[in-house]
């Protein structure tokens, strides 16, 4: 299935770096993280909006490279409708799958998200789709300071 995914992962990336999911400014959010990838020069503003521990909408602001624009564009559509807890096992999940601690994820879990599980094969490029998910955990920690992936 990995082999699959690989031929996948560009097509992917393409499209939603392309077009991404939730790019714009959300008014009325309960939380929101600024994110910084000092590497590649990727800056995220993260935005959610919340019912209780309900996530139910997510939006970003901000440039990137390609990888980074497809995870947070990918992240966003994901993590509606999930809870805190969810979303939560989610950054946990996604964190594992990119940086190859975990050799059997169960890729029907993670959805489409498992497209970005190639970036493994790229150390350098890690950094740049675990940004966004880094930034999620803050604002689902609920923390006010910045982001940086180093």
């Amino acid at each position: 299935m990995f082999e699959d995914l690989r031929d996948l992962y560009q097509e992917v990336i393409f499209d939603h770096n392309r077009n991404p999911r939730n790019f714009h400014v959300m008014e009325n959010y309960d939380r929101m993280v600024e994110g910084f990838n000092p590497l590649c020069g990727d800056r995220i503003t993260l935005f959610l909006k919340l019912d209780d521990d309900l996530i139910t909408d997510a939006s970003f602001q901000g440039s990137g490279c390609a990888i980074s624009t497809a995870s947070v564009s990918l992240m966003t559509e994901i993590v509606k409708g999930k809870t805190e807890a969810e979303a939560e096992a989610l950054f946990k999940t996604f964190h594992e799958m990119t940086t190859g601690k975990d050799e059997n994820i169960n890729f029907e879990a993670v959805g489409k998200l498992a497209v970005l599980a190639g970036v493994r094969e790229y150390p350098a490029r890690v950094k740049c789709a675990t940004l966004a998910w880094h930034t999620l955990d803050a604002a689902l920690k609920n923390e006010q300071q910045s982001i940086s992936t180093e």
